[in-house]
């Protein structure tokens, strides 16, 4: 009973620091920030002892990445002469992740015995569920959706009003784009899992993955649709795993989508049901597949979302915006007081919220082009890191740069779970289930 106790409370920790929220009583400071500070103790406490810590020759080189992210921001902001240094100090927003991401995983380590890829996987993917519930009990429960609305500030003012008026769901920090690219990236780690564990003698827990995709999939698409990205670069790879494109289908893979069709066989008449019974489901369902219906009512594929995403395709006609930005990301009316230019009430700049956009209007293609090495470097030092789980860190690699399509946010806090993982430790555990690749 005490370990599954532990367990309730890393997957509230680990919560914590994947969906980082403020208390309202506590301004200034959200739960991400709380766990860094405590990890930076941690840190200090490991290298006084000439212990191994996280940093490491790759720690060095990421840090080196995530300082040319700063300085082409800092060039941007310093030459259009804006105040806006929202990526400029992107090399202190990496180690407050990665210092966060140390205690998550050091609870992990002190409640298991051990530490490994697969753990963490487990993890971010219970963590989930605990979010998509919590997001239906605030939803369906006045009490709690009161609590939630009057003591964690998770969202800015705009956004919390957007929530109220719109009566989107929302979790303890899961809400709108943000929590839509982190249900995306889990939604690839379940269906890695799943792959890996189905030729091995754990494949009874296959049903609890798919049962956990499928259930993330439509409450998370309920809470932002971004979550969509993930369920088809998910699908896509298991349709590749499973030799469909060769029309061979291995027994040990193909029981994977058997399991698959039985969820759904059950899931499907469900949601049925409760779209023709209940009020808030009801609208939670059309919202979160709204493009379907479209297509069957209207007959024609048609997404709000999608229609507004397409006013927002806009590209200035200079060099200097296309090479250094123009030194705004977020809003200059909001954020500068001796902006000028044209006046936008409510929006980002340009009013566009286009990831790729975003960055070029900010620091141009020299900034984006930081940004997206710095992202592909902590991919491709997972993948060296840990040989048997390349797979797995290609398709979060992926989710992120499809995300960017829709919005500028980034998925390194799933990396760098992973990047302070210990080498040795995970192989230990690889080598002892002996895991196919």
């Amino acid at each position: 009973m005490l370990k599954y106790l532990q367990m309730a409370v890393g997957v509230i920790l680990t919560s914590f620091y994947f969906f980082p929220f403020t208390f309202t009583f506590l301004p200034g400071v959200n739960t991400k920030m709380a766990m860094a500070g405590v990890g930076l103790v941690l840190l200090g406490l490991q290298l006084g002892r000439a212990r191994n810590s996280i940093f490491s020759k790759d720690m060095v080189t990421i840090s080196l990445y995530a300082l040319m992210v700063s300085f082409t921001s800092f060039i941007a902001v310093t030459l259009n002469e804006t105040r806006d240094y929202t990526y400029v100090s992107y090399i202190i927003s990496m180690w407050v992740w990665l210092s966060a991401a140390y205690v998550a995983v050091k609870y992990m380590r002190t409640v298991h015995g051990y530490i490994s890829v697969e753990l963490v996987c487990n993890y971010l993917i219970a963590v989930c569920v605990f979010q998509c519930i919590s997001a239906l009990v605030i939803d369906f429960v006045p009490t709690v959706k009161n609590f939630a609305l009057t003591y964690i500030a998770d969202l800015g003012p705009t956004e919390m009003e957007l929530m109220k008026e719109t009566g989107r769901l929302f979790g303890f920090g899961a809400a709108l784009d943000p929590a839509g690219s982190r249900f995306a990236a889990v939604l690839t780690i379940i269906v890695f899992m799943a792959t890996r564990l189905a030729a091995t003698n754990r494949n009874k827990y296959l049903v609890g993955y798919i049962l956990a995709f499928i259930f993330i999939a439509i409450v998370g698409n309920m809470i932002a649709r971004t979550t969509t990205v993930g369920v088809i670069i998910a699908l896509a790879f298991l349709l590749y795993s499973i030799g469909l494109h060769r029309m061979v289908i291995s027994k040990s893979t193909g029981r994977i989508m058997l399991w698959f069709v039985g969820v759904l066989v059950v899931a499907v008449p469900l949601l049925t049901i409760l779209y023709h019974t209940n009020e808030q489901f009801h609208d939670n369902i059309r919202f979160a597949f709204e493009g379907f219906f479209s297509l069957a009512e209207k007959g024609r594929w048609e997404v709000n979302s999608n229609e507004i995403l397409k006013n927002m395709i806009v590209f200035h006609d200079n060099l200097k915006t296309w090479l250094i930005g123009d030194g705004y990301m977020v809003n200059p009316n909001i954020s500068d007081p001796y902006y000028t230019g044209e006046y936008h009430q409510a929006g980002y700049y340009q009013l566009t919220d286009i990831g790729y956009l975003r960055f070029i209007f900010y620091s141009g293609l020299i900034g984006l082009a930081a940004m997206a090495l710095f992202i592909w470097k902590a991919g491709r030092i997972s993948m060296l890191k840990f040989k048997d789980q390349q797979t797995l860190f290609w398709l979060l690699l992926a989710v992120n740069y499809v995300v960017w399509f829709k919005v500028s946010t980034d998925i390194f806090l799933a990396l760098a779970l992973f990047l302070v993982i210990d080498k040795e430790e995970n192989e230990k555990y690889d080598e002892q289930f002996k895991l196919p690749e």
